[in-house]
């Protein structure tokens, strides 16, 4: 579409109050959305023809066991289902989020659900029929050549039949399933929509409306004050709904617990691990390696007490940056450049492929517009390119971690969907954030390379060890909470507000230490942990960042990359923890883990070497 108004170009993103309306930025500066679909219309046309066609699929139950053929026939009618699916689901995602007040889009989306819903619905047969088969039966069907592309999904599924029901008890858990989630509806209204934290004053003597979003950035302000109101004020609007949201928490712990009961899992946390085939034993050896090694995290607090010439420290003051913020005005075009320096020892293909997918292809959209989704992140699927979403700035430093960041998913996704067949490409979250980590390791071994200016070395080193801060110690933390409040559950206790409180108290006392001034209101940060609503998922963080950092020094140190491509590729054919041991990074054993927090503690030393330095630049 012609834009009315200049558009934006590459090197002059906006920003504040001249936000573009999407149809006024450039073309070149979003991502092209024509190999998913050509227009809207298609879309609609795609979208008629998948509902019409899913119903059909009832057509196979009740035989599903009757043949190799006739499972072959389901299974393969499914992929084309599924295939659709994807394409649909992200191409509505993808346009919803470059406007989100977009009425089509909206549409859309509410459609695309409507009709997703009743696809699992018409689906729930399936797996009970699949585990119905007597096993000799299932091991002749497995030995059959024309099974041969499905034999990994089938064995897997084959692994939940201690755990599926009846065709009518799978029926009932797939139409209830809306109704038992509904605390994660209930804890976005609340904390997105209903609650009005007010507004405060900046710096400058001007008026911010404090938001979920607005809070990060408030607690990296320089002023002290600042953070602490910001702090106060935030929590006590959580205050005065902690009884909802404790009884919202509550429910999707018992949630978690009804499921894991109905299937027959032990716990609630054997549930969530079995899909992936993740023993216990590494969920709890995280926890127990990262207790073992908290001191280095304790003089990283007193060192940046220290730093920050404060009499004590609390925690809104474990936020602000040690270094301010880098002076650098860094086009999305030089980001590219500086990205793609970092992984070259990931060697030509991986490299021309992103060079071409960032600069020719438009996988990007890349800059800020009225009504884009904040954040970013990368959607891949099967077909089209692996997209990547950013609200990319050219004073934000940090802005380069994120477009190497997504651009690992990204390239998780091309290298698996090119190798692996639809049903076995799609890797589990288990694996995700280990691509996108490694690229993030590398780039700042590149930057420090070549960085010899003092407060810019400085800068990057708080971030690496900020970073390993929030995503291995926090996320652990996070971790053993979830254990804890699950099994409490499971014996039986009350899930109160005070048991929330206490519990949480107990562990920040653990993880922040002697030095840290823990005030009472965080007690209430339990409740505005969105994964802590979706369980068991934030130890993945901790681990991936272990297994992130060991694969890139094995890289970095052997120059062979031929192995870390081999993860890539595996998608989902292989069970998480194999497909990291063919890599070379054995996550049942504490060496990942104790790699990471060498480099934790090595950073923090190169840190301190610059006190003179950073003190003499405040």
């Amino acid at each position: 579409m012609k834009s009315i108004l200049p558009y934006f170009s590459s090197t002059d993103a906006p920003c504040g109050s001249s936000l573009p309306a999407r149809h006024e930025v450039h073309p070149r500066d979003t991502w092209d959305l024509t190999p998913l679909f050509s227009s809207e219309e298609a879309w609609k046309s795609e979208f008629q023809k998948f509902a019409a066609t899913y119903p059909a699929i009832t057509q196979f139950q009740g035989k599903i066991g009757t043949s190799q053929k006739k499972l072959l026939e389901l299974l393969e009618f499914q992929k084309k289902l599924h295939q659709s699916l994807e394409r649909l689901s992200h191409y509505c995602g993808l346009r919803l989020s470059e406007d989100s007040s977009n009425n089509s889009s909206l549409e859309r989306e509410g459609r695309l659900q409507s009709v997703t819903t009743d696809l699992e619905t018409a689906t729930s047969f399936i797996a009970p029929e699949i585990q119905a088969i007597e096993e000799k039966k299932f091991s002749d069907f497995l030995a059959d050549p024309i099974l041969k592309e499905w034999m990994i999904p089938l064995e897997r599924l084959r692994r939940l039949r201690a755990h599926t029901l009846s065709d009518r008890e799978e029926r009932l858990m797939a139409l209830s399933g809306p109704s038992i989630a509904g605390h994660q509806e209930t804890f976005s209204q609340l904390t997105n929509v209903d609650m009005n934290f007010g507004v405060l004053q900046d710096e400058h003597g001007k008026d911010v409306v404090l938001t979920q979003s607005s809070f990060s950035s408030l607690l990296q302000k320089r002023d002290r004050k600042i953070r602490a109101e910001a702090f106060t004020q935030f929590y006590k609007e959580f205050s005065e709904h902690r009884y909802t949201l404790a009884s919202t928490l509550a429910s999707s712990v018992k949630g978690d617990v009804f499921h894991a009961r109905a299937r027959s899992y032990p716990s609630a946390l054997e549930a969530a691990l079995f899909e992936d085939d993740v023993p216990i034993s590494v969920y709890d050896n995280l926890i127990k390696a990262v207790r073992e090694r908290r001191e280095p995290l304790f003089h990283y607090y007193e060192l940046r007490r220290r730093i920050l010439e404060l009499s004590d420290l609390h925690v809104y003051d474990t936020y602000v940056p040690l270094v301010a913020a880098v002076q650098s005005h860094i086009s999305f075009d030089e980001a590219i450049e500086k990205v793609l320096s970092s992984l070259q020892p990931l060697g030509s293909e991986y490299v021309t492929t992103l060079t071409s997918g960032l600069q020719g292809e438009r996988w990007c959209d890349r800059y800020e517009n009225k009504g884009k989704q904040s954040g970013a992140f990368s959607c891949g699927g099967y077909e089209g390119p692996p997209y990547i979403l950013m609200n990319y700035k050219a004073d934000v430093f940090s802005d380069i971690y994120t477009l190497t960041h997504e651009a690992g998913h990204s390239m998780h996704t091309w290298y698996a969907r090119n190798t692996q067949h639809f049903q076995n490409y799609n890797y589990p979250i288990f694996l995700a954030e280990v691509a996108s980590t490694f690229n993030e390791v590398l780039l700042t071994e590149h930057l420090l390379a070549i960085t010899q200016e003092p407060m810019m070395r400085a800068y990057i080193l708080n971030r690496q060890i900020d970073d390993l801060r929030g995503t291995l110690f926090r996320q652990t933390m996070f971790a053993e909470f979830e254990k804890i409040i699950h099994a409490a559950e499971e014996a039986g206790e009350a899930l109160t507000l005070d048991f929330f409180k206490k519990t949480y108290r107990i562990l920040l006392e653990d993880y922040f230490g002697p030095e840290v001034n823990i005030d009472e209101a965080l007690e209430l940060e339990c409740f505005r942990i969105p994964h802590f609503y979706n369980s068991f998922y934030v130890y993945q963080y901790a681990t991936g960042i272990a297994a992130a950092i060991t694969l890139a020094n094995q890289v970095l140190q052997t120059g062979d990359c031929s192995r870390y491509l081999s993860f890539l590729k595996s998608g989902n054919s292989q069970f998480p923890m194999e497909t990291l041991l063919r890599a070379g990074v054995d996550m049942k054993s504490p060496d990942p883990v104790s790699i990471t927090l060498d480099l934790f503690e090595r950073r923090i030393k190169e840190m301190e070497e610059l006190l003179p330095v950073i003190k003499k630049q405040k």
